[in-house]
């Protein structure tokens, strides 16, 4: 039985299909939304309804912008000889905010996976190969994740790009800052020795 009319049903609803957001906290989301209408909801859809109606997929690295290429392509101060590979523009955004990436990115829109049945050519691997190859890239840095099907990626990649005279390095796994090594898995650990350097 509905407790509210069907659009605010609806607005429930479609908020709850939103990663981290379930039933419970999309109602109340929705509440919050209700209650600040001017302030809160009315520009929300307005800029919900400018992103709809501007937002693409870059042809050149995959990122979600509202131009294409997108601003991080077309910006000529970004180092253009390195390319940054990651999984998702998720992890793109991260970096940048982070702003420890001066070079250029490159999307795949995921990971291999057998379990799931994501191969080769359902990622934009062909098309990293191709901006390597084409474009005089000196260095790919694979931002993957440290998980089996991350790791999977990267080698795949590393041996597509062999013979291209690419330098292929990743990002360091291990330890992260702030950590405590008493509530670090065993993985972690092991490949925080692993990647071990003077000091």
């Amino acid at each position: 039985m509905a407790v509210t009319g069907p659009e605010i049903e609806r607005l429930i609803q479609l908020l709850s299909k939103l990663p981290g957001l379930g039933p419970r906290s999309a109602r109340r989301a929705v509440l919050q939304l209700i209650k600040k209408k001017e302030t809160l909801l009315a520009p929300l859809a307005v800029a919900m309804a400018d992103a709809a109606e501007k937002a693409c997929i870059c042809s050149i690295c995959g990122n979600v912008d509202t131009q294409d290429p997108c601003a991080i392509c077309a910006d000529p101060t970004r180092e253009p000889t390195t390319l940054c590979v990651v999984e998702e523009v998720g992890d793109l955004w991260a970096l940048e905010r982070a702003g420890v990436h001066k070079g250029r990115y490159h999307v795949l829109g995921g990971v291999l996976s057998a379990l799931d049945g994501v191969g080769p050519n359902d990622l934009n691997i062909g098309s990293l190969a191709e901006r390597v190859e084409k474009n005089g890239i000196k260095e790919v840095i694979l931002a993957m994740n440290a998980t089996v099907d991350g790791q999977t990626t990267a080698h795949y990649i590393t041996d597509r790009l062999e013979g291209l005279g690419v330098t292929i390095s990743r990002l360091a796994h291990g330890v992260p800052v702030g950590g405590e090594l008493d509530y670090l898995d065993d993985g972690t650990l092991a490949a925080a020795m692993k990647s071990r350097r003077p000091f």
